[in-house]
């Protein structure tokens, strides 16, 4: 399965591009998880289009089912800003996050989530719930889905067709 693949010299100007830019980047990160046996999920957390971490899932490697790559990308990107918001960042999942990790991005102040295709069983942004719009929080933040949702469908459709 041929990937996306990112702007090696810049990131573009246009939005939707920026989106395809670092969900490529989040792809490459799920294949890479695929590949170790992990579910193939990848995050790519973003600041002023730069990249403060990038992540994909390690819960069979860690023997942790709470090692999901949204999670490990959030303590990555925080440890990398010495804090413990990322109100500026755009978070980049190529499956939307489950309500662990939902819940952990609404805490971390995220601006805004971007995933890549729905997740029926799990999904708290769009799916089962919708966490980050419910007025009830806090903290909402806007949900961008479908940025190259075919390619990480794929992704994950071969992985599991692999294992049964």
């Amino acid at each position: 399965m041929e990937l996306p693949r990112p702007s090696l010299l810049r990131v573009p100007d246009d939005p939707v591009e920026v989106d395809q830019h670092f969900m490529a980047m989040a792809l490459r990160e799920a294949a890479e998880a695929g590949e170790r046996g992990e579910v193939p999920v990848g995050v790519v957390v973003v600041r002023d289009q730069v990249i403060l971490a990038r992540s994909s899932n390690r819960c069979e490697e860690l023997a942790d089912p709470t090692a999901h790559a949204e999670m490990l990308a959030i303590t990555e990107a925080c440890a990398e800003l010495g804090e413990a918001r990322l109100s500026e960042a755009v978070v980049y999942c190529t499956l939307e996050p489950c309500f662990m990790c939902t819940g952990a991005l609404l805490h971390a102040r995220v601006a805004r989530i971007v995933f890549a295709t729905r997740d029926p069983k799990f999904g708290a942004c769009a799916s089962l719930a919708q966490l980050p719009a419910d007025r009830r929080l806090n903290h909402r933040c806007p949900v961008t889905e479908g940025i190259y949702a075919d390619v990480a469908g794929d992704l994950l459709k071969a992985f599991f067709a692999e294992r049964r």
